[in-house]
C-alpha cells in the first residue's frame, strides 16, 4: 500500500512538471559543450515535425524547442548541453527578446531543408568542410554532381553546397603538379565523358551548363553555399560566358586574345572589376583571391571579426553570423579570401579582415533566393593539403569556423516571426 502510494506521488509530481517544464533550451554561448551536434540537434527536431525556436543573438543564438522525454534524450546521447524550463522561465526569455531596445530576435524553424552536396562521384584528394562537419552533426545529405545538375534535379533540394570546385573547366589549374595524378586524371575523364554525355564540346562549356543550372536554382529560390575556390570560379564562370578563357592544355585550343575585355561584371553573384589569369600555370584563377604574398598573414596572426546585425532588421546576415565567438581564426585554401575592391557594393559583407583589406564571408541575393561565399578550405586546419587524413572535428567541437557553415544550413528553415509574450 506504501509503494502504490508512494508510486501515485511520483506519478502527480511527474504531471505537475510536465506542465510546467513547457520548453528545453539549447545555449549555444560559452556553456555548450558541443555546438556543432546542437545543429544537428535542431536539424533532428524538425525531422520529427516539431519547431524549433532560434534565439538570434540570445546567449551566442540559442535554439529552444517543447520539451519531451524524447528530445531530452537525444540531447543527452548527443552530448548537446541544454536546460529544462517552465513555461514561466521562457516566456520571461521572449519577452527580453522582444524588447524593441535589445538586438534579439525570434526566427521560428518549421521545416528540415532538403540538402545537396555537389561532389564527385569518384574519391577525391581533398576533404570537403562542409561534409565533414555534416556528417559530424548528423545531418543528413545527398551528393549530386554534373549530371544530376544538368538532369534538372536541383529544384528537388533546398540547398546546395559547392566546395573545391574548378568551374572555369581548368580542373583546379593543376596541371602542372598532378597532370599524371591517377585521382586527378580520373576526374578528368569523367568531366569529359560528362561533356560529352550532354552534347559540349569541351568540359569548360559543360561547366558552365552547370554554374548556369545553379544560378536558375538559386533564382528560384534556392540557398546556395560555396567555400574554397567554388566562389570565385563561380563567378569568373558566369562573367566568362560565351568567351575562351581556358588554355590549350585544357581544352585543345587557345585562349581568345580578347578575353578580359569581353568578361561580362553583370552576370556575376558576388565580384567585379577583376583580372583574370590567363597563365595555365598559375594556380590563382583572377585577381578576386588575395594571395598568401599580398596578405601578409600567417597562422599565428590570420583571424576575420564577424560582423554584428540588428536581429530584427537584417534577419537573414544575423543568422548567418550566429555564433559565440566574434573573432574567427583564418585558414587558407586554393581561394582564401576575396580582396574588398571587387566585392560588389550590394554584396552582404558578414567577416572581414581589414588590415589585409579582404573580406571572408559574404552573402547575397539573386531572384527569390540566396548565396553564401565562405573564403577558405578547413575552418580547423590552416592549410590542408591533398592527401592528408580529414579534421577530427570530435576534438573541436565548439569551432565557430565551422559554425558559420552550420548556420547556412537551418538558414531555409527559417520563417520570420515576433514572440508572443
Amino acid at each position: 500500500m506504501r509503494i502504490r502510494l508512494l508510486s501515485g506521488i511520483f506519478l502527480v509530481a511527474l504531471v505537475a512538471f510536465d506542465a510546467t517544464a513547457s520548453q528545453i533550451l539549447v545555449p549555444m554561448d560559452g556553456t555548450q559543450k558541443n555546438h556543432l551536434k546542437s545543429y544537428g540537434v535542431a536539424y533532428w527536431v524538425l525531422q520529427n515535425h516539431e519547431e524549433v525556436d532560434w534565439l538570434l543573438n540570445y546567449r551566442g543564438g540559442s535554439f529552444a524547442f517543447r520539451h519531451s522525454a524524447k528530445i531530452e534524450s537525444e540531447l543527452t546521447v548527443r552530448g548537446v548541453s541544454y536546460a529544462v524550463l517552465s513555461d514561466a522561465q521562457y516566456q520571461s526569455i521572449l519577452a527580453e527578446i522582444s524588447n524593441p531596445e535589445v538586438n534579439m530576435d525570434l526566427m521560428k524553424l518549421e521545416k528540415a531543408p532538403k540538402i545537396a552536396v555537389y561532389s564527385p562521384k569518384i574519391k577525391e584528394p581533398y576533404d570537403d568542410a562542409v561534409t565533414l562537419v555534416l556528417d559530424f552533426a548528423e545531418i543528413p545529405y545527398e551528393l549530386v554532381f554534373d549530371e544530376e545538375v544538368l538532369d534538372k534535379k536541383l529544384p528537388t533540394f533546398d540547398w546546395l553546397h559547392l566546395h573545391h570546385e574548378d568551374f572555369t573547366g581548368q580542373y583546379g589549374k593543376v596541371m602542372g603538379r598532378r597532370r599524371h595524378n591517377e585521382a586527378f586524371l580520373a576526374q578528368q575523364q569523367e568531366a569529359e565523358d560528362v561533356a560529352r554525355k550532354y552534347g559540349y564540346a569541351k568540359v569548360s562549356q559543360m561547366k558552365l551548363g552547370v554554374v548556369t543550372k545553379i544560378k536558375e536554382f538559386v533564382a528560384g529560390g534556392g540557398f546556395m553555399f560555396a567555400m574554397c575556390s567554388a566562389t570565385d570560379t563561380y563567378d569568373i564562370a558566369l562573367a566568362a560566358d560565351g568567351v575562351d578563357i581556358v588554355d590549350a592544355i585544357y581544352d585543345g585550343d587557345d585562349i581568345d586574345p580578347e578575353a578580359q575585355q569581353k568578361i561580362d561584371f553583370n552576370k556575376t553573384f558576388a565580384f567585379r572589376d577583376f583580372a583574370i589569369s590567363l597563365s595555365p600555370y598559375d594556380r590563382s584563377f583572377s585577381s578576386i583571391d588575395n594571395q598568401r604574398r599580398e596578405r601578409g598573414l600567417y597562422e599565428e596572426n590570420d583571424f576575420f571579426a564577424l560582423f554584428t546585425f540588428s536581429a530584427k532588421w537584417d534577419p537573414i546576415p544575423t543568422m548567418l553570423t550566429q555564433n559565440h565567438e566574434k573573432t574567427i581564426k583564418g585558414f587558407m585554401g586554393q581561394t582564401t579570401a576575396f580582396k574588398k575592391v571587387h566585392v560588389k557594393p550590394d554584396v552582404t559583407v558578414m567577416g572581414e579582415t581589414e588590415e589585409a583589406k579582404e573580406v571572408r564571408y559574404i552573402n547575397g541575393t539573386i531572384g527569390n533566393g540566396t548565396w553564401t561565399f565562405y573564403g577558405g578550405h578547413d575552418p580547423e586546419d590552416y592549410q590542408h593539403m591533398p592527401g592528408e587524413p580529414p579534421t577530427d572535428l570530435s576534438l573541436h567541437p565548439n569551432s565557430p569556423g565551422y559554425r558559420l557553415i552550420l548556420n547556412n544550413i537551418l538558414f531555409p528553415a527559417a520563417r520570420k516571426k515576433k514572440p508572443k509574450t
